[in-house]
């Protein structure tokens, strides 16, 4: 299959980060193609989010989140996760989807493997089962030649979507710790 075109990442963050459910996420590792369906995602949007890392303008480590939709935005967070998130909407506009949860369906034994037997409920257990870290930052999710991408997937319907607060924002203010901003599909 082919990965999402830019166009889908152009869109507004809550849109996107609700149509990434269901959809497949594409890594190449060591030749090895493994994928699995997007069960959760939280958004992100812009500087006067108090919950985005943009709050405080661009920085070496968010510059990703202000450049073209469709790319890749990995950072390093808590001394030992790596986070994966598509950015989305328009460039120098810094807005993102934390991706948080995967079903593996592609390469589930790698996976597992890779997490030791473990779950990819997580956005740092879902990078570690993918391989991704700080080299895919700022790749092109719209091409395959970057080795990780988004592709089609199976749609999910209304009554299939958790909505909800994100998650981790101790020290965020409201309304920004409260902001609905989380999607889960339905177990």
């Amino acid at each position: 299959m082919n990965p999402l075109p830019i166009s889908f990442y152009e869109r507004p963050t809550l849109t996107v980060a609700r149509e990434l459910l269901g959809m497949r996420l594409v890594r190449i590792l060591d030749g090895v193609r493994l994928a699995g369906r997007i069960t959760e995602a939280e958004a992100y949007i812009g500087e006067k989010d108090l919950g985005c890392h943009a709050k405080s303008g661009k920085t070496k480590r968010n510059a990703a989140m202000y450049g073209s939709a469709g790319q890749a935005y990995v950072y390093f967070t808590y001394g030992n996760h790596w986070m994966l998130n598509a950015v989305t909407e328009r460039e120098d506009f810094p807005a993102a989807v934390l991706l948080r949860a995967i079903e593996p369906i592609e390469g589930v034994e790698i996976m597992l493997q890779r997490r030791k037997g473990r779950d990819t409920g997580g956005p740092g257990k879902l990078t570690q089962a993918l391989g991704i870290d700080g080299l895919l930052n700022g790749v092109d999710l719209c091409k395959q030649d970057s080795g990780l991408w988004i592709e089609a997937g199976t749609p999910i319907g209304e009554n299939d979507i958790i909505s909800g607060p994100r998650v981790g924002l101790y020290t965020v203010p409201e309304p920004w710790i409260s902001m609905p901003w989380r999607f889960r599909v339905r177990p």
